[in-house]
């Protein structure tokens, strides 16, 4: 599958978090305080609230509901009540765009 463009580099400020919808899935894409980008699932594995109303913290990001939280670099679930980790994409910035690995 080829990389999709997402968004551009600026689009997303450092330590936050924004949502993007591609082919019937939503998913979050991040950018760190080390100001590089990763991507999971956009939904929380707990009850499917949309992770870019969360709050980024480092290299967490806290579901908005029950604030649950997971590592957005590997999508490991962090603390209750996530217990199911979240899916994670390959990401590539070029040329100020931020494309993501679907595949």
């Amino acid at each position: 599958m080829p990389l999709i463009d997402a968004c551009a580099t600026e689009d997303i400020d450092l330590e936050d978090v924004m949502r993007f919808d591609h082919g019937g899935h939503s998913y979050a894409i991040y950018r760190s305080p080390d100001d590089e980008f990763f991507c999971t699932d956009g939904l929380c594995t707990h009850e499917k609230v949309h992770l870019a109303g969360g709050l980024v913290m480092d290299h967490l990001i806290e579901c908005p509901k029950h604030n649950g939280q997971f590592d957005y670099r590997t999508g490991e679930a962090m603390r209750a009540p996530v217990c199911v980790n979240l899916r994670t994409y390959k990401v590539t910035v070029a040329d100020g765009r931020v494309l993501i690995d679907l595949g």
